[in-house]
């Protein structure tokens, strides 16, 4: 009897490769397929050789090489080549066969594909992947959403592969539907930008600062990961800066300062604009690796302009302490924003996200795994309807023990003239947040000066809407409310 595959893999890239001897050391059969079909023998005569995989050479042999309800995964790249392959497969599948990407695509176009092949009589998942090459071979954090009755068909699939905690639970659980799995790696994914931000500032003003070379900061992140900053991020660091160069020399110093990005980040940007929710952080994160592009327009602009002449700071070892409080401040502000944005997008797209589950997926596997995010799971468990994390117990208290660090560095920048964008835009959130009372008043003044746009009045019930005529010859007549 013809052996069938559990699953079938289409895309054998390093991240669809991995997830295939990945499936198949927990047992999983796998039948793949590549475009370039000479990738399909050239893995099944190499990586996986003598293993429980199917190459096969066309669609129409993947779709014949599985058991029913037939899975299939698409490891390509996000954009048009999903909607061909879909396109393609959906006359080769049956009713309740499942089409799965685990690209990362942008929600929209999930929430699309999820209503388009529903139509088609199939179900649908997007599902986020998040740990790179070597997490999809030993464990990733997976992040599904789309049709919801496809669940119980991937799930022992997706779990044994998963991460684990340090109890065994797995970090891979359905997030919701339509888009939901793919907007919440996209969350994961901007968290990740503002991260990478803050770490990267922390380490400009020791070098700039504090004078301190690669070698000194390895050891101060070496320090850090042993701590509450423990994290895959500090920990890459940590290796990063302790690693030469074939002279001897740190690499680090050698590397084009210009970052590249996918534009996950900026989709998280956008969706905190659609959605009317401050993601200062993580956007300012975004900012900052398109003013690293602007390489050239900065080695002009130092030549030109000028700042305060930099002074090395003398007690290290106290302002590193700081250094330590703010960087830990302002990556509870990054998460905080997240998560304001996941429920915000919740209620737009009516998913029902458990936030706490969430945080759950990221301690393992993913690339913002870390100590910290069981400290969101603690506060979601202890109040699962929590608005915004610094109002939880735990985070109040961690922010408040925190501050006079947090400003002491973030002045200390400016006054420097170093550059710290995320961690300073961290501290205005905070001090904006705390404020019962914010200019707001003055700018719908000003809104209804000039465009006749009303406001509210602190005397008067809310939802109730005035207009003035400020200069006499404006007239009485209002121009629309304003929306908060």
């Amino acid at each position: 009897m013809e052996q069938k595959a559990d699953i079938g893999l289409i895309g054998l890239a390093v991240m669809g490769e991995n997830l295939v001897l990945n499936m198949e050391s927990h047992g999983f059969t796998v039948a793949v397929y590549n475009r370039t079909v000479e990738k399909v023998d050239a893995f099944t005569g190499g990586r996986g050789r003598g293993k429980k995989i199917i190459g096969t050479h066309s669609l129409q042999e993947l779709a014949g090489a599985l058991k029913g309800p037939r899975k299939v995964m698409l490891m390509v790249k996000a954009g048009k080549a999903v909607d061909d392959f879909i396109e393609q497969l959906i006359p080769l599948l049956s009713p309740g066969d499942i089409i799965i990407d685990g690209g990362n695509s942008h929600f929209p176009d999930t929430i699309r594909r999820t209503k388009y092949v529903e139509s088609r009589g199939l179900l649908y998942i997007g599902t986020g992947v998040s740990g790179g090459e070597e997490g999809a071979l030993k464990g990733p954090s997976l992040m599904p959403g789309g049709s919801p009755a496809a669940w119980p068909h991937v799930k022992s699939i997706f779990q044994s592969i998963a991460a684990k905690v340090e109890d065994g639970t797995p970090c891979c659980d359905w997030v919701g539907e339509n888009g939901a799995g793919h907007y919440v790696k996209m969350i994961h994914n901007g968290i990740e930008y503002g991260d990478m931000q803050l770490i990267c500032e922390a380490y400009q003003i020791m070098k700039e600062s504090l004078g301190m070379s690669a070698s000194a900061i390895h050891k101060v992140f070496k320090r850090w990961n042993e701590g509450e900053l423990n994290s895959y991020l500090i920990e890459i660091t940590r290796d990063i800066l302790a690693y030469k160069d074939t002279d001897g020399k740190p690499l680090v110093d050698k590397i084009l300062d210009t970052a590249g990005q996918k534009g996950t980040g900026k989709w998280t940007s956008v969706s905190s604009l659609d959605l009317g929710v401050p993601l200062t952080l993580i956007s300012e994160a975004v900012y900052a690796r398109c003013l690293s592009a602007m390489k050239d327009e900065r080695m002009a602009a130092s030549k030109v302009l000028s700042g305060p002449k930099k002074k090395i700071i003398k007690n290290k070892e106290a302002f590193l302490r700081d250094l330590e409080k703010a960087l830990y401040a302002s990556k509870i502000i990054s998460y905080t924003q997240g998560y304001v944005l996941m429920r915000a997008a919740a209620e737009e797209y009516k998913w029902s996200l458990n936030y706490g589950g969430i945080a759950l997926l990221w301690r393992g596997g993913c690339i913002i795994r870390s100590v910290f995010l069981g400290r969101i799971k603690d506060a979601f468990d202890r109040n699962p309807q929590l608005s915004n994390l610094l109002l939880d117990p735990f985070f109040k208290d961690t922010i408040e023990k925190s501050q006079k660090s947090w400003r002491r560095v973030v002045s200390t920048a400016a006054l420097n003239g170093v550059w710290m964008p995320s961690c300073s835009t961290a501290l205005n959130y905070f001090d904006g947040f705390r404020s019962a009372r914010l200019p707001a008043n003055l700018l719908q003044a000003q809104r209804d000066f000039f465009g006749a746009h009303q406001y509210e009045r602190v005397d008067k019930p809310r939802g109730e809407f005035f207009h003035t005529n400020w200069t006499g010859h404006g007239g009485e007549t209002a121009s629309s409310s304003y929306i908060v």
